[in-house]
């Protein structure tokens, strides 16, 4: 069946907010000039080196209308010997994207989020071997458009699975960024939901003398509150 649009009979704003743990292993080089930082890490090496991480995601609607926002942030750093001595390195990566757009029926208790906006980045990364003479620090910033499909689907009662893509860049920027999620979600009371589930993102980006070619995908965890 064609798509409608969602009825508006509520008008009133309401919203949620989901804090999640995201297991995810990093692999990529990001290079500056001749300097090159190569890293690629398991679940288990990300969980021994990780010195902190956030993330979070929010989604209000007044009727059709939706708004969406996600935050992500971790850092991690590793310490030990080599060939040429003791060397010492760090990764942060963050991003913000903040999307609106219009919620679909797509019969069945399936809706449709189809949301275009905006998404900010900044990775920085530092690598030290001092008896080597090594010291090297590429960073990058930038921000990029994105678009977006939300799909919520209804399973069984209390059940209900949340499939998410998107598509950054898009020819604009020097970058090209893609993600994908899925998640199960069980609600637990009326206003608190449980999700588990897997996600990937991939970060292409290059400009001058720095290039960044990434991926950060595993398994997320998280709650929901709903008001």
């Amino acid at each position: 069946a064609a798509f409608v649009v969602a009825p508006a009979a509520a008008q009133e704003w309401t919203g949620q907010v989901t804090l999640y743990g995201w297991g995810a292993g990093i692999g990529g080089d990001f290079m500056r000039g001749t300097e090159e930082i190569s890293f690629d890490k398991s679940l288990s090496e990300v969980l021994e080196d990780l010195d902190g991480a956030f993330f979070a995601t929010g989604l209000a609607r007044r009727g059709e209308l939706v708004v969406f926002g996600d935050l992500t942030w971790s850092r991690s750093s590793r310490e030990g010997a080599t060939p040429v001595g003791p060397a010492s390195g760090e990764i942060e990566i963050r991003s913000l994207t903040l999307a609106a757009g219009r919620r679909f029926e797509a019969g069945g208790g399936t809706t449709v989020d189809v949301l275009g906006g905006l998404r900010s980045w900044s990775v920085e990364a530092e690598a030290e071997a001092p008896f080597a003479g090594l010291s090297i620090s590429p960073d990058a910033d930038f921000v990029d458009p994105v678009v977006a499909v939300r799909v919520n689907s209804p399973l069984a009662e209390s059940w209900s699975v949340i499939t998410y893509l998107d598509l950054g860049g898009l020819g604009v920027g020097p970058e090209f960024t893609w993600q994908a999620a899925v998640t199960a979600s069980f609600r637990a009371t009326d206003n608190l939901f449980l999700s588990l589930g897997y996600r990937h993102l991939y970060l292409d980006y290059e400009d001058g003398s720095t290039s960044f070619e990434g991926n950060m995908s595993g398994p997320v965890a998280g709650v929901t509150f709903r008001f």
